[in-house]
């Protein structure tokens, strides 16, 4: 997937992850079912994800290149690194530090849902500016999945509001 192709799936799997947050009626979208997250907490989690990797696109790339260094194998295209982030939760990984949310009114899901839409607005507006080379060339850190290149780290935030948006349909069936 090039820039243009990654942006535009982006945009298009967070907006269908919020319409299906938005779907749970307003009474049901800070309560749990089974002792999962809630529709609120989802949406929350998924901002946190989200934004440091927007903000990681505005540093400079001779920093990111200094601070976490050079790739030493062959970037993953987009199944490879689906397929890396669940062996992690298989093997037991979850969300941690800052990226569990906290107990979310239903009251905050339309402000968080407008937020999440200005992150992955300004997020491929910001990856738009990126070169097809420094998308591979340049590492972040994921904290389940170690360094990623910034394709692989835009390739898992494609599949992170898929994976939420599943986890929704799962637990709130029949609210979509």
């Amino acid at each position: 997937m090039d820039r243009s192709q990654i942006n535009t799936v982006l945009l298009k799997n967070h907006e269908a992850f919020i319409r299906r947050v938005l779907a749970v009626p307003a009474d049901q979208r800070d309560k749990s079912h089974n002792g999962k997250w809630t529709p609120a907490q989802h949406l929350e989690h998924v901002q946190r994800a989200i934004a440091p990797v927007s903000l990681a696109l505005l540093v400079p790339k001779w920093f990111l290149r200094w601070r976490f260094g050079k790739p030493n194998r062959v970037p993953r295209d987009y199944d490879g690194v689906v397929q890396r982030y669940k062996e992690k939760l298989a093997a037991g990984g979850r969300a941690s530090g800052r990226f569990v949310p906290p107990n979310v009114p239903s009251s905050a899901v339309e402000r968080i849902s407008a937020s999440v839409q200005r992150i992955v607005a300004t997020m491929t507006r910001r990856a738009g500016a990126w070169s097809e080379q420094d998308l591979d060339t340049v590492l972040l850190p994921h904290p389940l999945l170690g360094k990623l290149t910034v394709r692989e780290m835009l390739f898992f935030t494609i599949y992170h509001a898929q994976h939420h948006h599943g986890l929704l349909d799962r637990d709130y069936p029949g609210s979509d």
